[in-house]
């Protein structure tokens, strides 16, 4: 290469190395993956964490809230920055928040540190992952080699919650929970590092950031939660509760207002002009809402009632995975012939099967009979979902405007799984105050004086009680879960018209759109 080459290789911003299309590629798989794997990693640690930090149960859906929130409320904003200002810069600088926060995560001593350190790391994911599937076609040719590419990162996506579960279990149960965030920090490092010297500078495109739509969607979204969950807690007349729901009616509705007016909004307001696609969205938000409720409360009950350790527990979730992996390439082989609404339908009622066996969990179930056969209904029902809810997105829409459509469609599974998860939670908090009040007689006629006081400074019943008051909020709170997938199911069977002729357009734009992590 000559001098004035590699001068303009440098003016380009371009890699340093050529020809090691591989290193790029695992360089932008492994982000990725830490984004991906970060949502479930640490759910396998957090009765852990709630041990450690003193969490409330109903405090502790903020650990993953506060990273949910941040990084489906500012994804598209992410997306859009690497667009105006490169995507190389803007995706290293999303490695190095993540990291950074990791680090901030595992060295927090009290509850609030670790929620600000959650938060944090949504910034950086949501500024690093969209980023990173749009750099594949900035560094890799149109074609086969474009296409494997994709596929890798397609298949790390799919991968990276069952490998975050796995990982959670073993580095819980072998070193301390807190490694589940320190994992991150000497990974962020090796991509920051690698990035610059095999991954070039995008071109970069003039346009304007929608920073006011994206703070009032995200705090507008954040008080809504928080509301919730101080509802369970305090009750519906708190005035912090009253606040944070007005608060949330006032940003959102601003929200709205901005968008409207907007010159290029971060949510553009005709993406939901479709009914197809507004469908595709409010399908995804309410199947979301129950996805992270089952998360959040099995993971507490193999640990807490069934007694599984960290490993044990993350193995216990693989067939739900296997389950999505299944459905989904179900749903991809039979679309061609029976078109996107038998599938949102059927996968509809098959989670709500699912999840309406989960309601009838106690504390005597056991994984095989209680567990395991409502999870494995609910993966395959997700996985009927998730293919054909990514094509309906894009349907219809320009072919520069695919990735922001699918882009939505992502930020509503976070965003939606945040509030969903804050509703299940109050509705656990009420059950089962409820049912410890009624535990309460039982367990002071036949505990011993050791545990009398022991409940007397901490004011939580011990087993079989604690046992007990626990099942019975789960138990309740997926009877809430149910209401949520029917949402899904009565708008895929009422408001989806998807005809035979409109599988040509949609075999056509998934190309465009992005894996939903």
């Amino acid at each position: 290469m000559t001098t004035s080459q590699l001068e303009q290789q440098h003016k380009r911003g371009e890699a340093r190395r050529e020809g090691r299309p591989g290193v790029a590629l695992a360089v932008i798989a492994a982000c990725q993956l830490m984004v991906v794997l970060d949502a479930t990693i640490v759910n396998i640690a957090l009765p852990h964490i709630q041990g450690a930090l003193h969490f409330s149960t109903t405090d502790l859906s903020w650990v993953l809230s506060a990273y949910t929130l941040t990084f489906g409320g500012l994804l598209l904003l992410g997306g859009r920055a690497g667009d105006i200002l490169g995507r190389r810069r803007v995706f290293m600088a999303g490695i190095l928040v993540f990291t950074l926060a990791s680090l901030l995560g595992g060295l927090a001593q009290e509850p609030w540190q670790l929620l600000a350190a959650r938060a944090l790391q949504g910034v950086g994911g949501a500024i690093a992952s969209p980023t990173s599937l749009a750099l594949i076609t900035t560094t890799f040719p149109e074609g086969p080699e474009r296409n494997r590419a994709f596929g890798v990162f397609s298949a790390v996506s799919a991968g990276g919650g069952a490998i975050g579960l796995l990982a959670g279990g073993m580095l819980t149960q072998w070193l301390d929970w807190r490694w589940v965030l320190f994992v991150n920090v000497p990974i962020g490092i090796l991509i920051a590092f690698l990035t610059p010297r095999y991954i070039g500078e995008s071109e970069r495109h003039p346009g304007r950031f929608d920073i006011s739509g994206a703070l009032t969607s995200t705090a507008g979204m954040a008080s809504l939660v928080y509301g919730f969950i101080r509802a369970s807690e305090e009750g519906w007349r708190d005035s912090l509760t009253l606040g944070s729901f007005s608060a949330a009616v006032v940003l959102l509705g601003a929200f709205g207002v901005i968008e409207s007016r907007a010159k290029e909004p971060i949510v553009p307001l005709r993406m939901f002009t479709d009914r197809n696609r507004s469908s595709s969205y409010v399908i995804m938000l309410s199947l979301a809402a129950a996805m992270f409720g089952m998360f959040f409360f099995i993971v507490l009950f193999v640990q807490n009632v069934l007694g599984y350790s960290p490993i044990k527990a993350g193995l216990a979730f693989l067939p739900v995975t296997v389950a999505i992996v299944t459905g989904a390439g179900t749903a991809q082989r039979l679309l061609p012939v029976l078109g996107p609404k038998p599938f949102m339908v059927s996968g509809s009622a098959i989670t709500g099967s699912g999840v309406l066996w989960l309601a009838l969990i106690g504390s005597d179930s056991t994984y095989p009979n209680g567990v395991l056969g409502p999870m494995v209904l609910f993966g395959f029902g997700m996985g009927l979902n998730f293919v054909t809810l990514t094509l309906t997105a894009v349907s219809g829409v320009a072919q520069h405007e695919a990735g922001a459509a699918s882009g939505l469609l992502n930020a509503t599974q976070q965003v939606g799984g945040s509030l969903g998860l804050s509703i299940l939670v109050t509705v656990f908090g009420t059950a089962s105050r409820d049912e410890a009040q009624k535990q309460v007689p039982s367990f002071l006629a036949q505990s011993s004086p050791e545990q009398k006081a022991q409940f007397a400074k901490t004011g939580e019943l011990p087993a079989p009680w604690g046992h007990e008051v626990l099942a019975e909020g789960i138990s309740t709170s997926f009877v809430a879960a149910v209401a949520m997938v029917l949402i899904a199911l009565l708008t895929a069977v009422v408001v989806v018209r998807v005809r035979k002729s409109d599988l040509e357009a949609l075999s056509g734009a998934a190309g465009g759109a992005g894996p939903v992590a």
